[in-house]
């Protein structure tokens, strides 16, 4: 934890004492610009500014543009390397959504018979052939159903028929046996006459 806070108490000091240093350089030359005006002899309407002062002066000035420029130069380097990073979150933000539309796309919707359809259509389209293929058994059964009846109606019929038929063979078989009967009466009746 020490560490940690004399990185940061170090740091915050280096901060403070750069910023200070360029406002003390720009109160700094402007002073000397102040010193060096009051300080200066007149000459006419003219102002005669000493050599060394002039030259310590220009070095001042030259250096505060330079650690200017230094400082811009910086901030666009900075500047640049922000941009670049928001075009890359840009870049990842557009993949992102892309990469979410397809999944949000693929998770509501179901793959029939190679046709990409919506969980709607998809429900609605199996419901249908639920309903459909439950109409069909309810009318084959019906169908069953009518055909069962109709045919013990029809076995029923048979049997009656038959017993029908059964008795007009006997009562058939018993006039032939009659008839043949009656008829070998009258041959032997002729015959004996």
């Amino acid at each position: 934890m020490k560490p940690y806070l004399i990185t940061l108490l170090l740091s915050l000091s280096i901060t403070f004492s750069f910023s200070q240093e360029t406002t003390n350089k720009i109160n700094s030359l402007e002073t000397q610009f102040d010193d060096i005006y009051r300080t200066s002899t007149s000459y006419q309407v003219y102002k005669v500014i000493s050599k060394e002062r002039y030259q310590k002066l220009k070095l001042n000035v030259l250096d505060s543009l330079n650690s200017s420029k230094k400082i811009i130069s910086e901030k666009e380097i900075l500047l640049k390397k922000e941009e670049n990073n928001i075009e890359e979150t840009k870049n990842l933000l557009a993949k992102t959504k892309l990469e979410l539309d397809t999944a949000k796309k693929k998770e509501n919707s179901i793959s029939l018979l190679g046709i990409e359809l919506s969980k709607t259509t998809y429900n609605l389209l199996l419901w249908s052939v639920i309903v459909l293929l439950l109409l069909g058994l309810s009318y084959f059964v019906f169908k069953f159903f009518r055909s069962n009846v109709l045919t013990k109606q029809a076995l029923n019929n048979l049997i009656d028929v038959e017993q029908e038929f059964e008795q007009h063979r006997k009562k058939s078989l018993e006039r032939e046996q009659k008839l043949r009967r009656q008829l070998q009466d009258e041959i032997n009746k002729q015959r004996n006459s």
